[in-house]
């Protein structure tokens, strides 16, 4: 459904979105290493750590189909507002809950209510995105999201894992954007007078099921690269310092990828692009053993980080290009179930996987799924030109 023009803000809307986001993505950034540090030291198993890390995927899918039915009832605005100020008091709750078990059950609230932050994030920023310059904008959206990923973490290596301190960060990355949202909210759509049809779940995944397995093999490959790098890199004798600091080259790769990734969509098609990184994923996955003990892990986890995270960038411009209005809604609710379904599958199998082969598993099972997400989207883009 075109967008009619009381639904194209002032390009200042774009910018308060993406500065709300950024803001979110570092303290959502500060969750994963600080969580796995801090039970770590507690003698907890890779597994165990995973199963925590899944929870908050977990409760993205069990909100994600509430989503387009929220947003109908209060509109965008204000349930984008009220789910960050919820993730604040989340955040407030883990600090105070000093416990792994009572961990678990507020990762699944965080994640059941920064859901629609993700979900409406990502809607606004496609809507209001010029359709010809929608590939260079997603990168932006996307590398600012990787300036708070990466700024999580740094943080985290400034204050350390003890007390308070690393958790009132996160309290104001969830308060920030909150605020930031709030002032801008009377220049967003608020998608609850759409008119589009409702359209289900299912319909999408058979719409676009390379796009679905895109998202769900970035999601897997991306949270347990995230929650069990520290503990990769910890069995090669790193310190904890270098641990967090492994998780922000990662980041880094959002900040100065995202944006030149976007860019070659625009001329190649955002089809083509998720098999290039998902490609390059592969590839970097298995040079990661070779290189964990020098100096060269650094730029190869910047690339890997960039375009493992590209995978999913290029998810969302061919969204973009393909789908509009309440269509647009329903399709990134379903990434969000499979961002959520990737997350709850990835870290703790992952985990297992290198309770079972080593550190090693970790870079093994991530080259394993962005082969087979090739295998399938080349099969897709075969199917779909009519070649036999």
């Amino acid at each position: 459904m075109p967008s009619s023009p009381q639904m194209r803000p002032a390009p200042a809307m774009l910018a308060a979105v993406m500065a709300a986001l950024a803001a979110f993505g570092a303290a959502q950034g500060l969750t994963y290493p600080l969580l796995t540090i801090l039970m770590q030291k507690q003698a907890l198993s890779p597994s165990l750590i995973g199963l925590s890390t899944a929870m908050t995927p977990l409760g993205l899918i069990l909100s994600a189909s509430l989503v387009p039915a929220a947003v109908r009832l209060f509109g965008a605005r204000g349930l984008a507002v009220a789910a960050a100020l919820a993730a604040a008091v989340c955040f407030i709750a883990i600090g105070y809950l000093q416990n792994w078990v009572a961990w678990f059950l507020m990762r699944l609230i965080l994640g059941f209510v920064v859901n629609p932050l993700y979900i409406l994030g990502e809607v606004w920023a496609l809507a209001l995105s010029p359709p010809e310059r929608r590939g260079r904008m997603m990168g932006v959206f996307n590398t600012l999201m990787g300036v708070g990923y990466a700024a999580g973490p740094l943080a985290l290596w400034l204050v350390g894992t003890e007390g308070w301190p690393p958790f009132l960060i996160g309290v104001a990355g969830f308060t920030g954007c909150a605020v930031v949202l709030a002032l801008a909210s009377r220049g967003l759509p608020g998608f609850e007078d759409d008119g589009g049809e409702r359209l289900s779940f299912a319909w999408f995944l058979a719409a676009a099921p390379a796009l679905v397995a895109a998202v769900a093999v970035a999601a897997a490959s991306q949270q347990s690269l995230y929650s069990l790098i520290p503990v990769f890199g910890s069995a090669y004798g790193l310190s904890e310092g270098a641990l967090a600091a492994l998780v922000t080259a990662l980041s880094v790769g959002n900040i100065v990828l995202q944006t030149p990734l976007g860019l070659a969509a625009e001329r190649l098609g955002g089809r083509t692009m998720i098999i290039v990184c998902a490609v390059l994923v592969s590839l970097c996955a298995l040079l990661m053993p070779l290189l964990i003990g020098g100096m060269g892990i650094w730029p190869l986890l910047v690339v890997m980080g960039g375009v493992g995270y590209g995978v999913y960038t290029m998810a969302l411009v061919e969204l973009g290009e393909r789908f509009r209005g309440s269509a647009l809604v329903t399709g990134n609710a379903a990434f969000a179930v499979m961002w959520g379904a990737g997350g709850i599958v990835g870290p703790p199998g992952t985990g297992l996987v290198m309770e079972w082969l080593g550190p090693i598993g970790l870079p093994g099972l991530i080259a394993a799924q962005s082969l087979l997400l090739v295998a399938f989207a080349v099969l897709r883009a075969r199917r779909r030109a009519g070649a036999p």
